[in-house]
């Protein structure tokens, strides 16, 4: 008998995504959601920025952007098992919808103190706690939705659109958080509050149905087996583990306030166009993935990608000049869109609907650990080597990472078709 792989079959066209009423509506609601994050987000860490240097140091001030990941990231770790159990029981359109309406009001807290001058780093921290709180349970209630929403054939499609949702809003939403920020931090948090409030009626629009299958056991149990689930699927495990501790050393994008305001002296505007530049990578190869989804080699793509991640980051530590740090970011974002691609596809395709709920959480504290903790390690390490030390460290620690893991776990390495 041969061992050739059999003929690859015909791929579903991405019009074919058009047909479905819910997944356009949730792919709205992505956007939407995320776009209203980014500018929250940029927002954040500008005034924090401001608001620190009015009587505190470069490094000092540094450090305070970087808590701003740490307080978003605790209530995260501390939340992931209950908000994975909770997407796993209970109808996962609500719980979307109870997570906006924390995120409406964190925000609308945040605007109106920035209002009235009361806006202050401590009063930003709660709040990045508070929206933490919120995206522990977001995260894996959005994750276990989508797939629910569309033909398992259409999958691998759903997710590459899935993530060129997120990154389209990462581009639009930096760029227009520089110009609204320019203009003041209050009008950037209104016009997140808006969004939220638009994704929150995308989501109250779907009809499908979001209620998964429960299954028997308690929520202690249901919690443990998800868990074990993780474990038991290295190549799961290898995967979401290597885009934790890669990303939490190479978090640069952290630093962009500092990068902007006292290295490459390019002010809020500039600072909304290196928060645009990863995001401008990664949607030229979201597109490109959209209507080329990966058949073949899929775990070599996706050391690769994470390694050059990890080149680019250095590139953009070293750089003097606005348009080389912008093209740097570039292709740290569209290096790190593949192996968000590869890794986001094998862990839905692998998991069954009743543990996806579970199984996300645990991949989204590995996520949210890698993006707010790597904010903080980026603070610290910038409190030590200062802005371009702590890049270039984070850099080269992404690289060693990559050939460890590549070592470590061999069977994701050799991982061939994402079916």
């Amino acid at each position: 008998m041969s061992d050739a792989p059999p003929p690859d079959e015909p791929v579903p066209s991405a019009r074919a995504l058009l047909k479905e009423r819910d997944y356009l509506l949730f792919w709205g609601t992505r956007w939407t959601g995320s776009f209203a994050s980014q500018i929250q987000s940029v927002a954040m860490g500008w005034q924090m920025y401001a608001l620190a240097r009015l009587d505190r140091s470069v490094e000092e001030s540094a450090f305070l952007v970087g808590m701003i990941g740490l307080a978003a990231f605790v209530p995260v770790f501390l939340l992931t098992l209950p908000a994975g159990e909770a997407a796993d029981r209970y109808d996962r359109k609500k719980v979307l919808l109870l997570c906006l309406t924390g995120e409406i009001v964190s925000v609308l807290t945040l605007a109106l103190a920035t209002v009235n001058g009361y806006a202050s780093p401590a009063l930003l921290l709660v709040i990045a706690a508070l929206f933490g709180a919120s995206r522990a349970f977001f995260a894996p209630a959005n994750t276990a939705l989508g797939p629910m929403l569309v033909p398992r054939k259409l999958l691998p499609r759903a997710i590459a659109w899935n993530s060129l949702a997120w990154q389209t809003a990462s581009i639009a939403g930096p760029a227009a958080a520089g110009l609204l920020v320019a203009r003041s931090a209050e009008t950037a948090y209104f016009t997140t509050f808006a969004l939220y409030g638009l994704s929150a009626v995308l989501v109250a629009s779907i009809r499908g149905n979001a209620k998964p299958e429960v299954k028997p056991g308690s929520r202690w149990q249901l919690m443990k087996e998800g868990l074990s689930y993780v474990w038991r699927q290295k190549i799961v495990f290898g995967a979401i583990s290597l885009d934790l501790f890669a990303v939490l050393l190479g978090g640069a994008t952290a630093l962009l306030p500092v990068f902007a305001r006292d290295v490459l002296h390019v002010g809020p505007e500039g600072f909304g166009i290196l928060r645009a530049g990863p995001a401008i990578g990664a949607t030229a190869v979201a597109l490109w993935l959209a209507a080329n989804p990966i058949r073949r080699h899929a775990g070599s793509i996706m050391f690769i990608g994470v390694a050059v991640f990890g080149l680019a980051t250095v590139a953009f530590g070293v750089s003097k000049s606005l348009y080389l740090s912008v093209a740097a970011l570039a292709v740290l974002g569209g290096a790190d869109m593949l192996s968000v691609y590869v890794r986001q596809t094998l862990v839905q395709l692998v998991t069954p609907d009743h543990m996806r709920g579970r199984v996300a959480s645990v991949s989204s504290v590995f996520i949210g650990a890698s993006n707010e903790l790597g904010e903080f390690e980026s603070g610290v390490v910038a409190r030590l080597l200062g802005p371009v030390g702590a890049a270039v460290f984070g850099g080269v620690g992404a690289v060693m990472v990559t050939a460890l893991w590549a070592r470590l776990f061999p069977d994701l390495r050799r991982a061939d078709r994402l079916e």
